[in-house]
């Protein structure tokens, strides 16, 4: 049973890889997309079997377009969701008994394969069925879709302040303990996780995102711009007109502003 399907996923790299492992098999993609708008768009477009989703991405994440979907599940074509992630194994097995499939990055062909044969055995079943079969078929896949979803929410919860991040380097997504970040900065809506050995960008899109995963007991909005781990500030270096700059305790050393709103705080935290 040959296939249609979509990519969406905002990382270019991971969206060839995907098609390459695809362009192995019998499966057509019919588009890609970069953010969880163009997923809803394209999805409504084309009507694939199968979606290859990726869960953090700019706009709508991947349980927004799901959660999209579902609003008007009567009337949208609800497609197989393949997650694509790079959340932890803990997540990846708890979502294996589920018939929509769950991929970690990078990659695995096999675990590809896999999936993909989930997706074609569901399709099968509901193929097969008469309409008013289809129709609770439909169903319970959507109650299935809403228990997902639930876990899903579950696990971006318990991260918060767990002790480590992700960040992407080079290609490589790397888990950082959130006792090594020095500081976090946002230039042009990227933002940049600077370690003594190393500096990546994070998926969050704002610095509150991020500092919702921080512990706020140990990092601090000491800019508009930057978030400081308070126990990688090296130097307090007075400024001109009473403000202050942070030197941090990076390769770099790199000097970071206090802002006048949070000069107080400072004040309090050095008892200056």
């Amino acid at each position: 049973m040959a296939m249609t399907a979509l990519i969406i996923d905002d990382e270019e790299l991971a969206r060839e890889e995907l098609k390459y492992l695809l362009d192995m098999t019998d499966v057509e993609v019919l588009a890609q997309g970069t953010n969880g708008i163009e997923a809803v768009d394209l999805i409504r477009r084309h009507q694939p079997d199968v979606v290859f989703l990726d869960v953090q991405m700019p706009g709508l994440d991947g349980f927004a377009v799901l959660k999209k979907l579902l609003e008007h599940s009567e009337s949208e074509h609800i497609p197989q969701i393949i997650f694509a992630t790079a959340f932890d194994q803990y997540a990846v097995k708890a979502f294996d008994v589920n018939a929509i499939d769950y991929l970690l990055k990078p990659f695995d062909k096999d675990r590809v394969m896999q999936a993909l044969e989930r997706a074609r055995l569901r399709l099968q079943e509901i193929h097969s069925l008469d309409e008013s079969m289809s129709k609770q078929t439909s169903l319970d896949g959507d109650v299935r879709i809403g228990a997902l979803l639930k876990l899903i929410e579950q696990q971006q919860q318990a991260p918060k302040h767990s002790g480590k991040i992700v960040l992407q380097a080079h290609s490589r997504l790397l888990l950082i303990d959130q006792k090594d970040i020095c500081y976090a900065s946002i230039d042009e809506g990227v933002i940049t996780v600077v370690t003594p050995t190393l500096e990546g960008q994070s998926k969050c899109r704002t610095l509150e995102e991020l500092l919702d995963l921080l512990n706020p007991s140990t990092f601090w909005r000491a800019h508009r711009s930057y978030v400081v781990n308070i126990n990688r500030i090296k130097e307090v270096v007075p400024w001109f007109k009473s403000s202050y700059q942070l030197r941090m305790d990076d390769k770099k050393q790199t000097e970071i502003p206090v802002s006048r709103a949070q000069t107080r705080r400072l004040r309090e935290l050095f008892k200056l």
